[in-house]
């Protein structure tokens, strides 16, 4: 995919609610703004790549970018669940991520149980694809260590 690796900050905003409380797999979502400065042709489905909350650590990510056809979303989103146990939330906390590869795109599942299965094969997949040392050295990218304050997104 042309667009990867690709590189992105905002600020975490409040999501739908599902990932933690219906799934058990927590989410960090980036507001409407955000989302739209994707690029237009970037594939819908889901992603692996890097994530760091503020000036915090680095961790493992897998993200989805779409409408989550299991929900019926009439908004495209883009949902981040970081592969790290955080204590509290960080709403309005600034969420630095960069996708580096594709998993599969989105589909539509029969029930809440593939669903959720179906998303930790997704991390599964993104923990292995981030070993590879190809992948494990944008984990120490200049992006994740940018001047306080400083908000970029291309």
């Amino acid at each position: 995919m042309r667009h990867l690796p690709y590189f992105c900050r905002g600020e975490v905003v409040k999501g739908f609610g599902r990932g933690s409380k219906e799934l058990g797999i927590p989410t960090a979502n980036f507001s409407e703004q955000v989302v739209e400065s994707f690029p237009p042709d970037i594939s819908t489905g889901i992603y692996y790549g890097w994530a760091c909350v503020g000036s915090g650590d680095v961790h493992k990510m897998v993200l989805s970018i779409g409408w989550n056809p299991f929900y019926r979303n009439t908004k495209k989103s883009v949902e981040t669940h970081i592969i790290h146990t955080f204590k509290e939330d960080f709403y309005g906390e600034i969420l630095s991520i960069v996708i580096v590869g594709y998993i599969r795109p989105e589909k539509n599942f029969d029930s809440l149980e593939a669903l959720i299965s179906a998303i930790q094969e997704d991390i599964e997949e993104a923990k292995r694809q981030l070993d590879l040392p190809e992948h494990r050295k944008l984990k120490e990218d200049n992006f994740f260590h940018l001047p306080e304050g400083k908000i970029v997104n291309n």
